[in-house]
């Protein structure tokens, strides 16, 4: 069965701190109705800091869709390769080894995909299959795992590369003055995520069932208005109360592989914001230390989008407390409102020489 394995991270080396945050908004929403109620729930994200790919006062200025596009190309193609390297070291493998690059990003859009120049900058043989997936959201990340499970489900002998890219900071709107958009500006980071699926050998998690779930009437809690000036993030105060109508698909995952859901050794989830992680403890019934590596990719690099899923999984390796034959939840929720789905088993099967 197919491997995921250790994946790489990186973020920028420009940091916002809670406090940094807390005084902007200060500063540019003093008049702001409903800006006491905006610094409580910004400080209650538990986001400590985050990194950005630019300065904050170049962030803030917004110079236009034209040049964040100019941005997010120049910064993805200089930052991306770095993180794909070192996640096929980690699986032990080569470019030319690689059969599919799925490649989610929701914050930026390039055509072709940054795959094609991937494909022809890192020595990957021109017959890669490509994936980009733009529209998913934070669930993308949930998403290409079961998407490279599906493939090397079809294709045994196959390895599949995942990217994720996600410069939120390229999504801020100064004149978005909503409640919701205020508390994003304050949850959301940017980092750079990869990945490797084995369809043979490797060490990680052992893929073996996915799932999706969409609750159904919701597709306007979590969207993107596109303008001239770019993506304008809609975020619907219902959003943190969607655990409730998922716990049951997480469970019924569970249940088709005659797992429960509340009883699994290990869980790497999107962590969209504190709620989340609170709700899913007490509908899944676990302790809080179950979302440890979640809650520590939100307090150190905010909400990260679809590279939340691939940064807790990296904490879980780092951790090292993982042994052979332990059972695990994987998922990622995001637009739709939709949850990505995925059960494996800890594995340690060498890498065949």
């Amino acid at each position: 069965m197919a491997v995921l394995c250790k994946p790489a991270i990186a973020v920028p080396e420009y940091i916002l701190t809670q406090e940094d945050t807390l005084e902007l908004a200060r500063r540019m929403h003093k008049d702001h109705s409903q800006l006491r109620l905006v610094l409580r729930l910004i400080e209650h994200t538990g986001v400590r800091k985050r990194h950005l790919i630019q300065p904050i006062d170049k962030v803030l200025k917004h110079p236009g869709l034209d040049a964040r596009s100019a941005v997010y190309e120049e910064e993805s193609k200089a930052r991306v390769p770095a993180v794909v390297r070192e996640a096929l070291d980690r699986a032990e493998l080569e470019p030319a080894q690689i059969d599919l690059i799925v490649y989610v990003s929701c914050t930026g859009f390039m055509m072709p995909s940054l795959t094609a120049w991937l494909i022809n900058t890192l020595g990957f043989r021109s017959e890669t299959r490509q994936m980009p997936i733009a529209q998913l959201g934070c669930a993308a990340g949930g998403a290409a795992i079961n998407r490279a499970h599906d493939f090397c489900t079809a294709y045994p002998d196959s390895n599949v590369l995942i990217v994720a890219c996600e410069f939120c900071s390229l999504c801020y709107q100064p004149t978005d003055l909503g409640v919701g958009s205020l508390l994003s500006n304050g949850l959301f980071g940017d980092a750079v995520a990869a990945a490797v699926v084995r369809g043979k050998g490797g060490t990680g998690v052992r893929l073996e069932r996915n799932s999706s779930y969409l609750i159904p009437h919701t597709e306007d809690w979590i969207s993107y208005a596109v303008r001239s000036t770019g993506f304008h993030f809609q975020l619907d105060k219902r959003v943190p109360g969607t655990m409730e109508p998922l716990a049951p698909a997480l469970r019924a995952i569970a249940q088709e592989h005659q797992w429960d859901a509340g009883e699994l050794d290990f869980y790497i989830v999107h962590a969209g914001g504190p709620r989340i992680l609170d709700d899913l403890c007490h509908f899944l019934e676990v302790p809080p230390e179950a979302f440890r590596f979640s809650r520590a990719t939100l307090t150190e690099y905010g909400n990260i989008a679809s590279g939340v899923v691939l940064d807790a999984l990296a904490r879980m390796f780092d951790e090292a407390s993982a042994v052979d034959g332990q059972r695990g939840l994987l998922a990622g929720f995001g637009p739709g409102i939709t949850a990505e789905m995925a059960l494996g088993t800890w594995t340690s099967t060498p890498v065949a020489t």
